[in-house]
């Protein structure tokens, strides 16, 4: 193998996460190792180099969930490289969109040296890791999703929807789409019965949790 086979990128924008990385991977005997702290260094470090596992945080300082895109653009880069996502972030939802960019598998931050080694060797070797609760949530946030293709919501009620995801009032929902206030009140009522959900607070769950 080439050593942009067997080289590994850790891509986090933190010194004591990059420290640790580098020393569990050389106890591990890995000596190519390549270190990014931000997502354009780790696209052009991971476009030289090749390396053939990445580890990649998803948040880099203020800019929000960037290491989807780095994920999405390295793996449309190369198909065969393995990508470990190891983030902080334990929603279902963020961990889904981490998987669909193109991720191999999730580790939080959080877990055990040795859940991270475990992660960290399944998908070197080719394999999906997610932890078993992980995997639970985000099995149960797929169903949600395929639920709500069923669902057979009009083109208003899915408006509706999604401005209740975006927070907004029913008053601010009625002027927004210039409808009566008691036309959206039957409107999520319609909604709520589709859905199966039983309050307003469910609801906004509900809308968070799938795709619209």
């Amino acid at each position: 193998m080439t050593s942009g086979e067997t080289g590994i990128l850790i891509a986090d924008d933190h010194p004591v996460i990059l420290r640790g990385f580098r020393t569990l991977m050389e106890d591990a005997g890995m000596t190519t190792i390549h270190e990014a702290t931000s997502i354009v260094e780790a696209y052009r470090a991971f476009y030289r180099q090749r390396p053939g596992m990445v580890v990649a945080d998803l948040t880099f300082g203020d800019q929000g969930l960037t290491g989807l895109s780095l994920i999405r653009r390295i793996r449309t880069l190369e198909r065969r490289t393995r990508i470990l996502a190891f983030s902080m972030h334990d929603d279902p939802t963020i961990i889904a969109r981490a998987l669909e960019n193109g991720a191999t598998g999730y580790v939080l931050k959080d877990a055990p040296a040795t859940e991270f080694l475990r992660a960290f060797d399944q998908v070197r070797r080719g394999k999906s890791y997610l932890d078993h609760d992980i995997a639970l949530r985000v099995a149960m946030l797929n169903a949600t999703t395929e639920r709500s293709s069923t669902l057979n919501l009009s083109e208003r009620e899915l408006q509706i929807l999604s401005l209740i995801k975006d927070g907004n009032s029913y008053q601010a929902i009625a002027e927004k789409l210039s409808m009566k206030y008691k036309t959206v009140v039957n409107s999520i009522s319609a909604i709520r019965r589709k859905s199966g959900t039983h309050s307003f607070a469910e609801l906004i769950n509900f809308s968070i949790s799938i795709k619209i």
